[in-house]
């Protein structure tokens, strides 16, 4: 998507090689002219996938996967990172290392916002490792959900999650993928 694309580029900031800061337009500040325009382009690929809700991981992926889901007319399903004492109920849970942060958190969603036979995309601002999309596949398939794809907004092709996700099957649609990241400089693939 060039439009992301010239965002990263002009926008976004390089922290070492594996470190990308987009806060200016999807994580801290949000440029929704631009989350639209990613949320038509993750409908119009999964269209076809009968998808039945979308679901995310607070915080950074919350933006794209709303308007994803307002273009799909779906329900939106944000995965919890903190514990609260009124997210009560039939909980799933699992844990999940951050590539960012490095760090782990327990990972929950209510089981009666992933209805058993749902179709599920999965929305999530960055694909590193794959840990967080793994994390959520663990929590859709328990519910008896069915993950049926991963749109992922920037990619990192060099890490090992792209990888991952393919040799597991699963459809996976990126719209930023970065080939690398050396020397502050930003090659897209």
């Amino acid at each position: 998507m060039k439009l992301l694309e010239q965002a990263i580029t002009e926008r976004g900031k390089v922290i070492g090689s594996d470190i990308l800061l987009v806060d200016t337009f999807l994580n801290h500040q949000v440029d929704v002219s631009l989350m639209q325009e990613i949320g038509k382009c993750f409908a119009e690929r999964f269209r076809a996938e009968k998808i039945d809700r979308v679901a995310t991981i607070e915080s950074s992926g919350i933006a794209p996967a709303a308007f994803t889901a307002l273009c799909l007319e779906v329900p939106l399903v944000i995965m919890k990172k903190q514990a609260s004492r009124i997210l009560t109920g039939d909980l799933l849970a699992t844990t999940v290392r951050s590539f960012t942060k490095g760090t782990q958190y327990d990972l929950t969603a209510k089981r009666d916002f992933l209805p058993s036979g749902d179709r599920v995309l999965f929305i999530d601002d960055f694909l590193a490792s794959g840990e967080a999309a793994f994390g959520a596949k663990k929590l859709i398939e328990s519910a008896g959900a069915v993950l049926a794809g991963v749109g992922i907004v920037i990619e990192k092709s060099f890490q090992s999650g792209p990888e991952r996700l393919e040799k597991e099957g699963i459809p996976l649609y990126s719209l930023a993928r970065i080939a690398s990241m050396e020397d502050g400089k930003i090659v897209f693939r």
